[in-house]
């Protein structure tokens, strides 16, 4: 069995392209020509070229020594939070922005939560001198301020969505219907491995470069390309497939996805997707989703901005369905207790987002000898001043 999208973009039964008709030339341009695009030589050469040179690659396997003492395991980070822009999201937007130039695209628009995906987009456009419109949700853009003031020194227009619950749900919803009004000039960057088929897959293509450089780091440190273990944290979920995509289809590495519990996964204000969704379509696919009994989309909630999405990407909703992946919700509390931790014990700062995953190891009991791979998708700098407040700092 195949954890790999099939040919009519599904995962299992979630993923598809479910999108109404004044959206379809759009995607259907794009999935008629990703792959040739991608396995051009020229885009590949550029590609990694722009990796390694601009973005950093390849980014450090580090091995958290304190971190594993405390645990009575072996615990790596892959340090996408050392990546330019400080998150694993520049990985995608390069791709991005080179299918863009070779599919004639002059415009570029984006949504964001936590910023992360809008700052690499920014970042992007900048460097390719083509115009760049974000999309953020109102109260998205009050928390991580921030970002907001990078994405506007790059050039980019940030837009805030106002509607609904003024985060990341909001935002696509704008930035789909500028889609729609702009078909022929623009290139929507969807920053998760989310959306109508076929960007869940591209953009785990995309971010497939991190589990790529694992195998090779792995191998280099350990003598072995595979860990027991690789965890990431879910939101969309675009680094956990990153993480994920090169043992999606080895039974011998256990998945571990990571959700925002919020204030408990009962307590009503929770983003706990695996536990508390059904299938369900949300921004062009299948997938698991949190909604009401008559198919309302449930205002989720976390405090950290990147996680706070009502469902989760197709290939996620299949590795839960499937029970390929073992899923684990941590609470706002948990995860800033372990972002805390990690910072103390190593000396690194995580953003909100990867302390969910960092947070696993006061509920999971690993073994002595077990290899765990964590991707650590971002830096905190962004999470500062929820820090601050939190913990008044």
């Amino acid at each position: 069995m195949s954890y790999h999208v099939n040919e009519k973009g599904y995962y299992g039964e979630f993923g598809g392209a479910y999108i109404p008709e004044m959206l379809y030339p759009n995607v259907e341009e794009l999935r008629q020509q990703y792959l040739d695009v991608m396995q051009e030589d020229s885009f590949q050469k550029e590609f990694k070229q722009l990796l390694k040179e601009y973005v950093g690659r390849p980014t450090p396997l580090y091995y958290a020594k304190r971190f594993s003492e405390k645990y009575n395991t072996n615990v790596y980070l892959k340090r996408e939070d050392l990546c330019h822009t400080g998150a694993h999201k520049v990985n995608n937007t390069i791709g991005q922005i080179l299918m863009a130039k070779r599919l004639g695209k002059n415009r570029i628009i984006a949504e964001t939560g936590a910023g992360q995906h809008g700052v690499a987009t920014a970042t992007v456009c900048a460097l390719m001198g083509i115009e760049c419109i974000v999309y953020m949700g109102a109260i998205d853009m009050e928390r991580q301020a921030p970002n907001v003031a990078r994405m506007k020194m790059l050039g980019a227009t940030v837009i805030p969505a106002t509607s609904g619950s003024k985060t990341l749900k909001d935002a696509t919803n704008e930035a789909i219907r500028d889609w729609i009004n702009n078909p022929t000039d623009t290139h929507y960057i969807i920053g998760s491995v989310v959306g109508p088929h076929p960007y869940p897959d591209m953009v785990a293509r995309f971010q497939s470069v991190i589990s790529e450089e694992i195998k090779t780091q792995l191998q280099e440190k350990e003598g072995r390309e595979n860990p027991d273990y690789v965890v990431a944290c879910v939101g969309g979920g675009s680094n956990a497939a990153g993480a994920y995509y090169h043992y999606l289809d080895n039974p011998d590495v256990g998945i571990i996805a990571v959700e925002a519990a919020g204030k408990g996964i009962q307590s009503g204000e929770s983003a706990a997707t695996s536990a508390l969704g059904k299938a369900g379509i949300i921004h062009g696919s299948k997938t698991l989703l949190m909604q009401t009994d008559d198919g309302q989309i449930t205002e989720p909630y976390s405090i950290s901005a990147g996680l706070d999405y009502p469902g989760v990407g197709p290939m996620h909703a299949h590795l839960c369905a499937s029970g390929r992946g073992e899923f684990i919700s941590i609470t706002d509390a948990e995860a800033m207790e372990a972002g805390l931790e990690l910072s103390k014990l190593e000396g690194i700062i995580p953003a909100i987002e990867t302390s969910h995953a960092l947070a696993i190891f006061k509920n999971r009991q690993f073994k002595k000898d077990d290899i765990i791979v964590i991707n650590l998708s971002g830096r905190g700098d962004k999470d500062l001043n929820t820090y601050i407040d939190y913990f008044n700092l």
